[in-house]
C-alpha cells in the first residue's frame, strides 16, 4: 500500500506559501489604510484578504494531510481532505461577500467623507501585490481544486483593488464619496459568484458526479470494441480529489474467454483503452462470463 498519494496542489505548496505571506501583509496595509482613510471599500477588501489568509492556511495544512500514504482504514489516505477545504474556503468567502454586499448598501445610504489620497495609495498597493500572486497560482489552479480556490480568491481581490483605484480616482476629481461604497458593492458582487463557482465543483466530487469531459456511453464504447468483451454494465466513474479521477464496471465477456484463461490480456487491454482514450489511471474491473448478470442483485447502467 506503500502509493505516492501526493495530490496536484502539493506541487504547489512553495507557491501558495509566497502567497499567503503577500497576502496576509497586503491585508494588514488595507485594513489600516481603510481605518484612517475612512473607506469601507478598502475594509471591504480587506475583509476579503482575511478570508484569502484563512483559505491559504487551510489549503496548505490541506495538502500536508492528503499526502499522508494510504492505510488499510483509508484506502485512498487523505486525498478527499483537499476538497473539504476548499468547501469550507468557499462557503467562508460566500459569507464575507454577502457580508460585504451589506455594508456597502449601508454606506450608499449613509455616506460618510474619505481620504482619498491614502485610499488611492493603498489600493495600487494591493493591485501590485495580486497581480504577483495571481501570476505565481496561474499554473497550477488548471490542476487543483484548492490552487483553484486560492487563484479565484486573489483574482477576486485584484478586481478588487482596481474598483477601489477608480473610486479613490472619482472621490479625489469630483467630490462623490458615493463611489466608495459602490466600489464596496462591486466587490461583494466579485466574490460571491465566484465562491458560488467554486462550491459547485465541490459539490460534483462530494456528490461521486461523473468527472468533467468524461462521457459515459464514449467509455462503454471503448470497452466493448476490446476483443472479448460482450456487455459493461454497473459502469460508475467519480473523483477522489481533483485530478484524481476513478472508474468500476462489471465487463461481461465471453465464456470461451473465461475457459481459455485470457483474463488478463483481456483485463490490460481494458487498462490501455482507458489510460489511452480517458487519462483514467485508478479503475476497478469485475470480468464476468455471460449469464453472470442473472446471479447479481440490482445492476444499474
Amino acid at each position: 500500500m506503500s502509493h505516492d498519494h501526493h495530490t496536484p496542489g502539493h506541487a504547489h505548496r512553495g507557491r501558495l506559501v509566497i502567497v499567503l505571506v503577500i497576502t496576509g501583509t497586503v491585508m494588514v496595509v488595507q485594513a489600516v489604510g481603510g481605518l484612517v482613510s475612512g473607506s469601507v471599500a478598502l475594509l471591504a477588501d480587506a475583509g476579503h484578504m482575511l478570508t484569502d489568509v484563512g483559505g491559504l492556511a487551510l489549503a496548505l495544512v490541506a495538502m500536508s494531510l492528503a499526502a499522508r500514504p494510504a492505510t488499510s482504514v483509508r484506502t485512498f489516505g487523505w486525498q478527499r481532505v483537499e476538497v473539504l477545504a476548499a468547501m469550507a474556503n468557499a462557503m467562508v468567502v460566500a459569507a464575507v461577500g454577502i457580508g460585504v454586499l451589506v455594508e456597502g448598501a449601508r454606506r450608499l445610504a449613509e455616506p460618510r467623507p474619505v481620504t482619498a489620497s491614502v485610499m488611492l495609495a493603498v489600493a495600487l498597493v494591493g493591485l501590485a501585490a495580486n497581480a504577483v500572486g495571481l501570476a505565481l497560482l496561474r499554473r497550477g489552479q488548471a490542476e487543483s481544486l484548492n490552487v483553484r480556490g486560492a487563484y479565484l480568491e486573489v483574482l477576486g481581490d485584484l478586481l478588487g483593488s482596481v474598483a477601489v483605484v477608480v473610486a479613490a480616482v472619482v472621490v479625489a476629481t469630483t467630490g462623490f464619496v458615493r463611489a466608495d461604497a459602490l466600489a464596496s458593492i462591486a466587490i461583494g458582487m466579485l466574490i460571491v459568484p465566484r465562491a458560488y463557482g467554486l462550491l459547485r465543483q465541490v459539490g460534483r466530487v462530494l456528490l461521486e458526479a461523473t468527472p468533467e469531459g468524461i462521457d459515459l456511453d464514449e467509455v462503454r464504447r471503448h470497452l466493448c470494441g476490446v476483443p472479448g468483451v460482450i456487455a459493461v454494465h454497473d459502469l460508475h466513474a467519480w473523483t477522489i480529489t481533483s485530478g484524481v479521477p476513478v472508474l468500476s464496471a462489471h465487463v461481461v465477456v465471453a465464456d470461451d474467454t473465461v475457459t481459455c484463461g485470457d483474463t488478463p490480456g483481456i483485463l490490460d487491454a481494458l487498462h490501455t483503452c482507458l489510460r489511452g482514450h480517458f487519462d483514467v489511471d485508478h479503475c476497478t474491473f469485475q470480468l464476468e462470463p455471460v449469464g453472470h448478470a442473472a446471479h447479481e442483485g440490482h445492476t444499474h447502467m
